[in-house]
């Protein structure tokens, strides 16, 4: 005969561990599109050094150690989401930047044309969580001070592009 205490303290364990692994895979999907986004930034760096074809591009960035530690399907939405917006992208960063597009580290380019994508076409992303992501991509492939230019040209954009979110949010 089971003890009812014992049978009580299972489920507490099974529940337990349900949660932990929960929140382990939430931690890991959130870093697994870090690391596309990572890599999506590596792929619009090299398509403007190089104007590169997107295939050769999914080619090489599928050979990039970090590739097996990405989200495979975010990373190809957010590339191709980019590359087919690029020119929409980079009109609107031109209104909140303090130069020419074209005068624009390729490093600080791209993550601004990432991050505008994902803050123009990409609603399901908090405007935050779009710019914290880019400030990070900053903070480790940028410049300097990159990080802190990063940041506010995606507050003036988030602004513009999602005014109800971030008024709500300042509210």
């Amino acid at each position: 005969m089971t003890d009812p205490m014992t049978a009580d303290k299972v489920t507490s364990l099974v529940v337990e561990k349900s949660q932990q692994k929960n929140s382990a895979s939430k931690k890991n999907t959130g870093k697994n599109r870090r690391k596309s986004r990572e890599l999506v930034m590596k792929a619009v760096y090299r398509g403007l050094l190089n104007q590169s074809e997107l295939s050769a591009i999914f080619r090489d960035m599928s050979e990039d150690p970090d590739y097996n530690k990405a989200d495979e399907a975010y990373f190809k939405s957010l590339l191709e989401a980019v590359t087919s917006n690029v020119t929409e992208i980079d009109e609107k960063i031109a209104n909140f930047i303090d130069r020419k597009v074209a005068e624009l580290s390729p490093v600080e380019h791209a993550i601004l044309r990432i991050s505008g994508c994902e803050m123009m076409f990409d609603m399901s992303i908090p405007y935050r969580v779009v710019i914290n992501e880019g400030v990070e991509l900053a903070k480790i492939y940028g410049g300097v001070d990159g990080h802190k230019y990063i940041n506010g040209v995606l507050d003036k954009l988030a602004a513009d592009a999602r005014a109800a979110e971030v008024t709500s949010f300042r509210s």
